[in-house]
């Protein structure tokens, strides 16, 4: 649309040419994609195959620009379709608003004008004393909330509805209401004009540079040009998503797409499916992919030690996606509000009969620590489950905020932290391509914490056949039952020499023993071979009271004696620290926990 917008014009439009106009642009976009194909997977790979000189050399690399050209056509015809289909979707409201204001004018028997006033006819009114007069009839304009000719308000010596006031004249009901259809018609005309305003110069701003070579200054444009239309269409990607629907009825909507508009999704706004549970991983990981350098690039421009943090993280996160990955790696969910977040799993966790779910504790922040160490035990995790049973899977979930150090340690993570858990794990139940899939909850340290508080909500932790807590400091319970799943499959990983799990309870570390604090307490058990059932969050989980079924791990260091410190508490997952734990480990997630090596309770 050109030109100043008239009522008449909104009311007369079509917003299905729009997307039969989106429909052309991505038939477009598709033959530059399966052209772009053709020429990598049967042109290039030929010559290469076939041909060894300068001259096929040379003529590779004149096939290599075609397909970057190719590829940028698929790219920006894609975002065009998108944009047009943004347009129509938008001017929908404006329009049945306007619709609906007529059809009220027509019913009312008012004059809607072309230049959007609105007449309405003269009315019968009763004076104070029940006498009958005539209102008289007038015209509104919707730009006003006054009227042209104020209804109320005649010439001096003209009868008055009210004795005493010859200047006012019968007031007609009709006025309010011709004003409000007025004003209506005004709004969505002014509505309509500013979506089409925004999109058109979104699309006048998708143009190709001149020239043949698609250059690293051409890619940064195609960037520029997916952020516009993203800003643009915004509102019409995302009103229907259901942020507000079960895991099982996203992945209900996520189906019901059309291959082109789940592409929409992923290239345009990844952000709005990359961490929504319920949809499937293959693509919840190349929407990730997608949205990470936007998030860097947010991050780099922002500064500040926090941003400086997740940034290094997250680089090194995209290091790793480049490079091969035994198994391979997807990337679940990727964000950087309050400690960072990032869901990576190693294995497709829809396509694989076990899946386990590592809920890392204690300090875990989206940090360099985090990409080399903390993702490395999920890696080790489903290296050593698929050599149990190769159909196996293991994510690392930073979903939430753990507690940084052992001081401000609280329920109130674990709280915040459960629901989300379990978010997810519906999200895996629903996605999960087996008839009945083996799943592990996996809970680390304070994680093991938040584990618990999951499976204590109503109905459990969806899906979850067993539950692994490793290196914990009390899970809130009394009782291996209270988890949900049966004694006999809450499996507890507990190093003598791990100060976390010797944390004294609430009233130990109250009286701040020896060297003060709850870690002072600890190390006071540590010197002096001081034992206790209760732990900092409830009953020792590797004592015979609360009933789990403890399995060998290696003891670690000592904290004080040996000079190990905390090193006791971060080596259940690494073969080369532990590989007793980490058998044991990938046994319980490969569905195999009669080969578990077992040990006494404390």
């Amino acid at each position: 649309m050109t030109g100043t917008l008239t009522w008449k014009q909104l009311r007369d439009l079509k917003t299905s040419e729009f997307t039969e106009a989106g429909d052309k642009w991505h038939e477009v976009s598709d033959r530059a994609d399966s052209d772009r194909v053709r020429v990598d997977r049967a042109m290039s790979a030929k010559l290469r195959e076939t041909q060894q000189s300068e001259s096929a050399e040379a003529a590779l690399g004149r096939l290599q620009r075609l397909s970057r050209n190719f590829q940028y056509l698929h790219s920006e015809c894609g975002l065009v379709r998108t944009a047009l289909n943004g347009l129509a979707s938008d001017l929908v409201e404006p329009q049945n608003q306007l619709k609906q204001a007529l059809a009220d004018a027509a019913a009312l028997n008012f004059t809607v004008h072309d230049d959007g006033s609105v007449s309405y006819p003269a009315a019968e009114v009763e004076d104070l004393t029940g006498a009958k007069k005539e209102a008289p009839g007038s015209k509104v304009q919707g730009s006003s909330r006054l009227p042209l000719e104020p209804p109320g308000l005649g010439q001096p010596g003209q009868s008055s509805l009210y004795p005493g006031y010859s200047g006012l004249k019968p007031l007609n009901p009709n006025a309010a209401k011709a004003q409000d259809v007025a004003d209506r018609v005004a709004r969505a005309v002014r509505s309509a004009g500013e979506i089409d305003a925004r999109y058109a110069k979104t699309l006048t701003g998708l143009k190709a540079e001149k020239g043949l070579d698609v250059t690293a200054a051409t890619l940064k444009d195609v960037a520029r040009d997916t952020s516009d239309v993203r800003s643009t269409a915004g509102m019409y990607l995302g009103e229907n998503v259901p942020e507000d629907k079960s895991p099982a009825e996203r992945k209900k909507w996520w189906d019901g797409l059309t291959d082109e508009q789940r592409q929409e999704y992923l290239e345009i706004a990844p952000d709005l499916v990359g961490s929504l549970d319920g949809i499937p991983a293959v693509a919840r990981d190349e929407a990730n992919r997608n949205y990470l350098p936007v998030l860097i690039d947010d991050l780099g421009r922002r500064g500040g030690d926090d941003a400086e943090t997740k940034l290094n993280a997250l680089r090194m996160i995209q290091e790793k996606l480049g490079e091969p990955s035994r198994p391979p790696l997807f990337l679940l969910g990727i964000g950087d509000e309050g400690n960072g977040r990032a869901i990576v799993s190693y294995g497709n966790p829809d396509t694989s009969r076990n899946v386990s779910a590592y809920v890392p504790g204690l300090s875990t922040r989206l940090n360099d620590e985090f990409v080399t160490d903390t993702m490395k035990r999920a890696q080790d995790t489903a290296k050593g489950a698929q050599r149990v049973d190769p159909s196996s899977a293991s994510i690392i979930w930073l979903g939430y905020d753990a507690p940084q150090n052992v001081d401000v340690m609280s329920r109130g993570d674990a709280q915040r932290g459960a629901p989300a858990y379990n978010q997810f794990m519906a999200g895996l139940s629903a996605t999960n391509q087996n008839a009945d899939p083996h799943v592990t909850a996996i809970g680390h340290s304070y994680g093991s914490l938040t584990v618990g508080t999951a499976a204590k909500q109503s109905g459990g932790i969806p899906g979850v056949d067993d539950v692994i807590l490793l290196g914990s400091p009390g899970v809130d319970a009394q009782k291996a039952t209270d988890l949900g799943v049966g004694k006999e499959h809450v499996f507890v990983g507990a190093a003598d020499n791990d100060p976390v799990t010797h944390l004294p309870s609430k009233d130990e570390a109250a009286l701040g023993w020896l060297t003060g604090g709850p870690l002072g307490v600890a190390v006071g058990r540590d010197l002096f071979d001081i034992d206790n059932d209760d732990v900092y969050f409830g009953k020792d989980p590797a004592s015979k009271a609360f009933g789990a079924q403890r399995f060998l791990v290696d003891d670690g260091p000592r904290m004080v004696m040996d000079g190990g410190g905390f090193d006791a508490h971060s080596q259940y997952f690494t073969p080369e620290k532990d590989q007793v734990s980490a058998d044991n480990i990938a046994n319980i997630v490969a569905g195999h926990p009669e080969n578990i090596v077992r040990e006494k309770h404390r």
